[in-house]
């Protein structure tokens, strides 16, 4: 458990809530040259007639801070999160790798909460195209997500010096953390795959349809723009072109799954409103290496969003045993 006394007249306190203090999600506490971030679901706050406030909050403490990457001819928006404490000397770094339509915003606080649990450090990026990074510069030779993305996610890699990085992606993310782990298979320590697509199912092409529909007739294309700003079209249509084109509906990857020798951990929703049961039967299948899944019942494409705490809790148990 963690107290701080902070006086209003030399240090700064704010706190987001959802309504009241005892739903708190987000605390900042600076004071004088120092600065922390720090998260948690518990929050108690009083005040006192010396009129300092009393913050009781159990859970750790991290920093983080945003840079660029140079990855090739894209520069890439990235946010570094680093654990205060516990930290084990030369600890591996996660590496998150989000969905097809995300960006950092979009992961909201799973990754800050994933480090809290682990107590490892966490790069988070916008791949190329996507979020604050440059527009993906595409060929017209096949998928992005096989090409410019995947040498994109090699040079993040190679740039942060990250020998042995735990991949987390989702969606699009965790089939380029599959496609990474299977082309260079002596460099991750595990990836967790969560959504991921190893070929293409009809409920990959009518999802991808019905969310064209939400972009082109509702409101989806607003609620992007204010990630993507000026590149929301190009993202988009680059994302569903893609995967809709009749090249990519052949696209199966299954061939190259036996090359990765890193264990495994495959998290899917089972009512994933992009892909069945058999993507994950396919990855457990087809690799070399030690496999684990997590099945979530009533849940959609984003188990980490819908069932937050009990994926933090499972993916840092798997991590623990590495």
């Amino acid at each position: 458990m963690l107290r701080f006394a902070m006086n209003p007249l030399n240090a700064t306190y704010e706190a987001f809530t959802k309504g009241d203090f005892d739903s708190a999600e987000h605390c900042r506490f600076s004071a004088l040259k120092n600065s922390f971030l720090i998260k948690s679901t518990r929050l108690s706050c009083r005040l006192r007639q010396s009129h300092s406030i009393m913050v009781e909050v159990v859970i750790s403490m991290f920093e983080q801070h945003t840079f660029e990457i140079v990855a090739g001819p894209h520069r890439l928006r990235a946010r570094k999160i680093v654990p205060l404490e516990d930290t084990r000397p030369h600890a591996p770094t996660m590496v998150f790798l989000h969905e097809g339509l995300g960006s950092i915003e979009q992961w909201r606080d799973f990754p800050q909460a994933l480090v809290r649990a682990t107590h490892l450090p966490a790069i988070v990026y916008d791949r190329p195209g996507y979020g604050g990074s440059d527009p993906l510069l595409r060929s017209a030779d096949g998928p992005a997500l096989q090409r410019e993305e995947l040498s994109d996610l090699a040079a993040v890699i190679d740039s942060c010096n990250l020998p042995h990085p735990i991949l987390f992606g989702h969606s699009d993310g965790g089939t380029l953390a599959l496609l990474y782990a299977a082309r260079y298979p002596e460099r991750p320590l595990a990836v967790v795959a969560e959504a991921s697509h190893v070929f293409v199912e009809e409920i990959t092409v009518s999802g991808i349809r019905a969310t064209a529909e939400l972009f082109e007739n509702g409101d989806l294309k607003h609620r992007l723009s204010r990630y993507h700003g000026e590149k929301t079209e190009r993202m988009f249509y680059g994302w569903h072109d893609d995967w809709l084109s009749p090249e990519h509906g052949g696209w199966n990857m299954e061939a190259e799954l036996p090359a990765i020798r890193c264990p495994v951990l495959v998290v899917q929703g089972e009512a994933d409103e992009y892909g069945t049961l058999a993507q994950v039967e396919a990855v457990v299948r087809g690799v070399s290496g030690r496999v684990e899944t997590l099945l979530i019942p009533e849940c959609g494409h984003s188990p980490h969003l819908q069932f937050k705490d009990r994926v933090a809790r499972e993916v840092a148990r798997f991590i623990a045993s590495l």
